[in-house]
């Protein structure tokens, strides 16, 4: 069982940036891909970024390649997702998730690929 909780989020103008962090409890984060997902009023839940469990591989949502990044630091069982040059339609709850490490790397864009979700963070840019 793993049980993650979001911070970093807030109100920002276009342009700015946020990092968001993801606390994972026990002692197994280090086995677990992990992703970021986000949902806007009225939309569906989408992929924004993926880390694998070791930290050597990284997927991005077209949408946010180039202006984010995921990172993991195992030691303090957190991931975090720096957020730059953030546009209105960044606009958003962001879920941290985790999966299994034994789930392929093509399910970690999918929502059903995941195990475990945080509670979400609210990220607003202002235009």
């Amino acid at each position: 069982q793993v049980q993650l909780a979001e911070s970093g989020g807030g109100l920002v103008q276009a342009g700015g940036s946020l990092r968001l962090s993801c606390a994972a409890s026990g002692r197994t984060f280090s086995t677990y891909h992990m992703g970021w997902f986000r949902q806007a009023p009225g939309k569906e839940r989408e992929f924004v970024a993926a880390i694998s469990w070791s930290g050597g591989t990284s997927y991005y949502a077209n949408s946010v390649k180039g202006r984010f990044t995921i990172s993991r630091d195992n030691a303090k069982n957190t991931v975090y997702l720096q957020m730059n040059s953030l546009k209105p339609e960044d606009t958003a709850v962001y879920y941290c998730a985790a999966a299994f490490g034994s789930r392929q790397y093509g399910e970690l864009r999918e929502y059903v690929g995941y195990d475990y979700w945080g509670q979400g963070t609210q990220v607003t840019v202002s235009s």
